[in-house]
């Protein structure tokens, strides 16, 4: 019996050789097409990842990355174990759980009122218009941040709030509005992209789903609710793995250049990125760098496959993979 199952094995592996050996003979061509793309992957994707090591080592630039002598998990214990440990991780997750959250509701909110204007032209328009600030750097948004709230000459404090009878605030020391603050400023950077990314899902709608529904005298906004979101469902659930996948990772610009290194705004602005930058400022370790984008690595890696597992069990159509 013990027999029969060992030859039954040798012969389906034999069989799966055989069949794949098949297939490459068959589509070489296309096989060695895809080997420079398949090189370039490798190479920039793979062969980086050697620099791991770093995380667990006392990097001596003297004796190379090799040479240097193994730390362990210093540089961990060192990122997790400081007084501020627990406010750049707070700050990083509540801000990443906050913009997922703003950027899967007003990008789908524009997407669908945009899809409802008629004239093209001023559609077009609009896409331009919200997809333009995706493109700035987070230099010249800090700039615009600025020009706003700037204490002596911003607009806020120059007219809008004297407008209003209001009393003028220093921005850039009042800590409690930042949260607000960098929540628009992300939202209104990225939104364009994410509506962009709507828009092209709705378009891709069979309008007779919509004629049926005006036909059994369904209102515009039943039509949403019932046919529109229920249809977006798949590409929202990528949008949003991809997003949770970089839960962990905060935007180094946004959170460095728009407060303009207040000290003061260091305890609702400080997330692990610019903290990490700060301490390799002072300290000059790069392993502790490498240890942090280490665990923002893996944390992400693993939150995709949780959150998709979660995704696949409620609905396994709408799970990425």
């Amino acid at each position: 019996m013990q027999i029969d199952l060992a030859s039954r094995d040798i012969e389906q592996q034999l069989t799966k050789r055989t069949s794949f050996l098949r297939t490459v003979r068959k589509y070489w061509m296309f096989y060695i097409m895809m080997l420079p793309a398949l090189i370039v992957l490798i190479i920039n994707n793979y062969v980086p990842m050697f620099g791991i090591v770093i995380a667990f080592k006392n990097i001596n630039y003297t004796d190379g990355i090799l040479g240097s002598p193994w730390s362990g998990f210093e540089n961990f214990k060192y990122l997790f174990m400081t007084s501020d440990s627990w406010v750049i991780i707070r700050n990083t997750l509540l801000y990443n759980s906050g913009f997922i959250v703003l950027n899967l509701i007003f990008p789908l909110a524009f997407a669908i009122m945009l899809n409802e204007i008629k004239n093209r032209f001023l559609a077009k328009m609009h896409q331009t218009v919200m997809f333009l600030p995706y493109f700035l750097s987070m230099i010249v948004i800090s700039y615009l941040a600025y020009a706003f709230l700037s204490d002596s000459n911003g607009f806020l404090n120059k007219t809008l709030l004297p407008m209003l009878n209001l009393e003028t605030v220093n921005w850039y020391f009042t800590k409690e509005v930042w949260p607000y603050i960098l929540s628009m400023v992300n939202t209104w950077k990225n939104m364009g992209y994410y509506t962009v990314i709507y828009m092209a899902a709705i378009i891709g709608i069979d309008e007779e789903y919509y004629e049926a529904a005006t036909i059994d005298g369904a209102s515009k906004f039943k039509q949403i609710f019932k046919i529109t979101i229920p249809l977006l469902a798949p590409i929202i659930t990528i949008m949003t793995l991809l997003q949770i996948g970089r839960i962990f990772n905060a935007d180094f610009g946004l959170f460095f250049q728009v407060p303009r290194e207040s000290g003061v705004l260091f305890p609702v602005t400080n997330v692990i990125d610019t903290y990490v930058y700060r301490t390799f400022i002072t300290v000059g370790d790069i392993g502790l760098s490498s240890a942090a984008g280490l665990i923002q690595s893996v944390v992400g890696f693993s939150l995709v496959f949780l959150s998709n597992w979660i995704v696949r069990r409620i609905d396994s159509d709408n799970a990425l993979f």
